[in-house]
């Protein structure tokens, strides 16, 4: 199956909006192939500002309404206490949360960004997806990473080459209680690394320490402002390590 023949088949839906390289491909998708679709974009603790920035952005240039819905994801308990699994409950409380809402808007299919590239196995929040019944297109067409970049750059999405962004919780330890707290410091110390000209590293809680992930390429940058991170960073963590173990990236061939 293509695109095309997907959107043929289900020619109204709602998507689940993040503003990454691949709901934002498929949402260009879906308009291109006349389909009704919205996107829905679930506003949580867990999502930094500039990813609803760039949502609204992306949408603007397609030319469609972006609905935000605000969710107060930290009130779930099986969420803020972290247990391995909680991806799991975080999926199924936020796509629940948009498949109320979206029947409430006239639209009974759900959709996801969800690719060929992810490995199911190793996602417990895609579980929670299928429970819930949320199709996944680029999946279902066996599109890549690789493929949705090279093809969101053809069609001009500026989308093309941000780095792959996964939620804050995911930088605090499974096991360790999440607060609004917590991810406000890691949100303003991954800003101040931006604004230095990082890109595409992590910032892991440890303890009370910052453990800093970077490509490979960006080592000798940290080097180099070793003393205006550290300046950066104090106001925010105990103590500023710098991981030797670097992060791959899907950038790196682009």
């Amino acid at each position: 199956m293509v695109l095309k023949e997907f959107f043929q088949k289900h020619p109204k839906a709602a998507l689940g909006f993040s503003g990454g390289v691949d709901s934002a491909f498929l949402l260009y998708a879906g308009k291109k192939y006349g389909a009704d679709i919205r996107p829905y974009f679930i506003k949580t603790a867990f999502q930094p500002e500039f990813e609803l920035q760039d949502a609204l952005r992306l949408t603007k240039e397609l030319g469609t309404d972006l609905a935000v819905i605000e969710c107060d994801i930290l009130a779930e308990t099986q969420v803020a206490e972290n247990p391995p699994d909680r991806c799991y409950y975080c999926k199924s409380v936020l796509f629940g949360t948009l498949k109320r809402q979206a029947a409430k808007d006239g639209y009974e299919v759900l959709l996801d960004g969800t690719n060929a590239s992810d490995e199911a196995s190793d996602r417990p929040g895609m579980q929670a997806v299928q429970e819930l019944k949320v199709l996944s297109p680029l999946r279902e067409c066996g599109l890549s990473k690789t493929e949705i970049r090279r093809l969101s750059r053809e069609a001009g999405l500026f989308t093309w080459e941000k780095p792959s962004y996964a939620c804050l919780a995911t930088r605090v330890p499974s096991g360790e209680l999440i607060t609004e707290e917590l991810l406000e410091k890691i949100e303003k110390g991954e800003a101040a690394l931006t604004e230095l000209g990082f890109s595409d590293f992590r910032i892991r809680l440890y303890h009370k320490a910052a453990r800093i992930q970077l490509p490979e390429q960006q080592l000798d940058l940290m080097l180099q402002n070793r003393e205006a991170v550290l300046r950066k960073l104090e106001p925010y963590f105990d103590a500023v390590m710098l991981d030797l173990g670097v992060r791959e990236s899907d950038l790196t061939n682009q």
